[in-house]
């Protein structure tokens, strides 16, 4: 693999400090887990992406677009290519009325609370989803009665030719934690949202509350990447897997959590092994029971 000639060319166009041999994943990751990557790519412009994808194809290499992680798994033996992390470094924000254009490595967390400053309704639900906007829009996040749906307008994508496209909402064909940008690979860029006017101090006190209500109910002190499973029809999946006695269950570091069995956190030293083989093993005992099928909701990659 020419992993050496990728970085060698990207390093023409792309500052050193943005290029990580051998980054370690855990520190990349909600769950803090994960080998290493063989090169994290942190652009800060659209270019950078461009270039990446191109250098990637040109060479052979492999690659992996990711946000935050706060939705991944990384394997234990690491990701043998490319990491495009998209976040930090690719985050602008701008409030242009009614309406919030940002770039989609911005935290919904952040956004949010731009959305509040500037008294605009509509993101409340968002503001403790701990992804990226470009992550939530991929998957249609969504909490309390709330989606990406309902506020995005428009995105600009690109495809792993380079090619940019300008999809309106309902070209985005969201569902239940999927999109059109799920199902076709695309890199979500930028992205505008349509919000309604509204008064700070009710925007904030919704804000508060919703804060206090995932505090109570999600083990938020713990590494873990958010909920494991999808809501299967006609059930709740924390239910089911507290209701066959898996609440406090783990194998190695890896424990459903006491406070909501929908999640698996790390207890410290967790492998990708041990939650994978927890993951494994609730769905048998469900299945068993009553069943149902879980389908896991976050993103494994990597190497076992």
């Amino acid at each position: 693999m020419n992993i050496h000639e990728v970085y060698r060319e990207l390093s023409r166009v792309i500052p050193g400090e943005q290029l990580l041999k051998d980054e370690s994943m855990k520190n990349h990751t909600s769950f803090k887990i994960g080998g290493p990557a063989d090169l994290m790519v942190l652009p800060s412009e659209v270019e950078h992406i461009r270039h990446t994808l191109k250098a990637c194809q040109k060479w052979g290499v492999p690659f992996i677009v990711m946000g935050n992680g706060s939705n991944l798994l990384v394997r234990d033996k690491g990701i043998r290519g490319v990491v495009i992390k998209i976040a930090g470094t690719f985050n602008g924000i701008w409030v242009e009325g009614c309406r919030i254009r940002a770039q989609s490595g911005a935290l919904l967390s952040v956004l949010s609370k731009k959305a509040l400053q500037a008294e605009l309704r509509g993101l409340e639900f968002a503001s403790g989803i701990p992804g990226t906007l470009g992550g939530a829009i991929a998957m249609n996040a969504g909490a309390y009665g709330g989606e990406m749906k309902d506020v995005v307008e428009w995105v600009k994508v690109m495809d792993y030719q380079g090619e940019e496209l300008c999809l309106t909402n309902a070209e985005l064909e969201f569902g239940y934690r999927t999109s059109i940008v799920q199902k076709k690979g695309f890199i979500v860029l930028e992205a505008g949202l349509a919000l309604s006017p509204g008064n700070f101090e009710e925007i904030r006190e919704t804000m508060v509350d919703l804060t206090r209500k995932r505090q109570e109910k999600q083990p938020l002190s713990l590494p873990s990447a958010g909920s494991v499973f999808m809501r299967p029809p006609g059930h709740f999946a924390g239910k089911l897997i507290e209701d066959v006695g898996l609440k406090g269950f783990r194998i190695g570091d890896a424990q459903v959590s006491e406070k909501h069995a929908g999640f698996i956190v790390n207890l410290g030293n967790a492998t990708a092994k041990d939650v994978l083989d927890l993951i494994e093993f609730i769905q048998q005992k469900v299945r068993e029971k009553y069943g149902v099928e879980l389908k896991p909701e976050i993103k494994v990659v990597g190497e076992g």
